[in-house]
């Protein structure tokens, strides 16, 4: 399916709809004299032109999206008093976002980063947020080391580049990165297309029922379509020759109405076994066995329609893991705590203060009714309405009801570890993943990995890296340092 061509919808005009003389010349004192500052067209286009872009987001720049349905289909209600997620067959609306997360707007698709994963569910309750990616881990536990890693991964200051150097200087002195890097540098490091890939909210979140009974939650959404990668030689080749190859193939699978679609599962943990876990449950370095939580399938999304304006909708939409519904909540997730304002700030100073009044990020359902006004973009919708609560002229007024559940704590203040679990380690699940592979996929991964840290300029560096590989399986390490060896001289 192709755009259909427009019908002429009359004269072209000014932002202020006064009609354009002329728009192929500008207006000039006398034939080849200097431009007159009293065309005002011409100064109002040039000015709008040099204003197009807003600043592009400091990670996930690079991005795609399209809008869908999620259908429930089975019963929650015992786990979850979200009303979308109350009766099966129940649709909700939803647009989702794909990304990478270290290029800049202009990079290629088919690069090695984790993908993105953000889901907006507009819901009758307002909106609810999932701000995930394609893995189920993360690099590190904390989000006060969120910049100091960022920072690795963009341009080196002096460089301009990014530099092996600082990547895994960073990677080999924090440890707990080493199961997400052992993710990244395997085989699904590079999605052939987006449609190909598993989506997971990775953090662990609250659910809670009509009783006030709590449980502890993750995300898995399961491509209907089948996993499949790229090699590092097929994804250079494709990244020179088509760097937008993602988002074409997923904007024209849906014109031809081949509708990509994941099955959502969910991981139940009681709230009650949280504290006594073998690990820390909240620790986002680390999955939550099948065996121990068996993902439970719930529901299907689908995408099924592209957008009309990709600046507009793409570009200008927001989520923030901070936007639950009644019925969700959040976690102790050191790294989802730093991410309910991190998020949402963003967005703030990106798009402005009114982001949440654009068509893609407004709820369908219900009207936001807030007290807040004025700010860059503000349209009025409040009109002449009290801006204050309590008020005695029929305002919005507070329902005294929490959306999730409290979580009891106690101790004093303090720059405090997370606690302490039986199995907390940070090479255990990084190891079980490595002997998962099949000796094929060890190999690309070893041959991945060693390029890389072979461009480090210091022995040391490398030696650290290598080393929480070999704490994470002995054969792994052995492997790795004889290919960075070979690779190095």
């Amino acid at each position: 399916m192709t755009q259909e061509a427009h019908v002429t919808q009359g004269p072209l005009t000014t932002e202020a709809g006064a009609p354009v003389a002329d728009n192929q010349n500008s207006e000039t004192a006398g034939v080849g004299g200097p431009v007159l500052v009293q065309d005002q067209a011409l100064l109002e286009k040039l000015a709008h032109f040099n204003r197009e872009r807003i600043p592009e987001r400091i990670v996930h720049a690079r991005g795609a999206g399209a809008y869908g349905t999620f259908t429930l289909t089975r019963d929650v209600s015992q786990w979850t008093r979200a009303k979308f997620l109350s009766e099966v067959g129940k649709q909700t609306e939803t647009f989702l976002r794909f990304s990478t997360v270290a290029g800049n707007l202009g990079s290629a698709d088919a690069v090695r980063d984790p993908r993105g994963f953000a889901l907006k569910f507009y819901t009758e309750e307002g909106n609810y947020d999932l701000v995930g990616n394609n893995t189920p881990v993360f690099f590190i536990k904390d989000a006060i080391k969120f910049p100091d890693f960022i920072h690795t991964q963009k341009r080196d200051p002096y460089t301009g580049s990014q530099e092996a150097d600082n990547v895994w200087d960073f990677w080999g002195l924090s440890p707990e990165s080493t199961h997400q890097v052992t993710w990244l540098f395997g085989d699904r490091g590079i999605p052939a297309t987006l449609r190909h890939m598993n989506g997971y909210g990775s953090h662990t979140y609250q659910w809670n029922n009509e009783a006030g009974e709590v449980f502890w939650v993750k995300y898995h959404f399961k491509t209907d379509q089948g996993i499949k990668n790229l090699t590092a030689a097929d994804a250079a080749k494709l990244a020179g020759e088509d760097p937008d190859s993602h988002q074409r193939d997923l904007r024209e699978a849906i014109e031809r109405g081949d509708f990509p679609s994941w099955t959502v599962q969910v991981q139940i943990m009681p709230a009650a076994e949280a504290a006594t876990y073998r690990f820390n449950p909240f620790d986002l370095t680390k999955v939550w066995p099948h065996e121990d939580y068996p993902p439970i399938e719930i529901g299907k999304l689908e995408l099924n329609r592209n957008p009309e304006n990709i600046f507009a909708e793409v570009e200008q939409s927001i989520f923030s893991p901070a936007h639950f519904v009644p019925g969700i909540g959040p976690s102790p997730d050191k790294m989802l705590q730093g991410r309910l304002f991190a998020y949402g700030d963003a967005h703030r100073y990106r798009v402005g203060i009114n982001a949440d009044h654009l068509p893609v990020n407004r709820p369908h359902a219900t009207e936001a009714r807030t007290n807040s006004r004025d700010g860059a973009l503000y349209d009025g919708r409040h009109k002449g309405a009290k801006n204050y609560e309590p008020n005695s002229f029929g305002g919005p007024f507070q329902t005294d009801r929490p959306l999730w559940v409290t979580t009891p704590v106690s101790g004093g203040t303090g720059n405090h570890e997370a606690p302490s679990h039986t199995e907390d380690n940070d090479f255990v699940q990084a190891g079980n993943l490595y002997r998962k592979m099949s000796e094929d996929e060890k190999a690309r991964l070893i041959e991945n990995l060693a390029g890389n840290i072979a461009g480090v300029s210091r022995d040391d560096i490398a030696e650290r890296a290598i080393n929480n590989f070999r704490q994470a399986d002995g054969d792994f390490g052995k492997r790795l340092e004889a290919a960075v060896q070979a690779l190095r001289g």
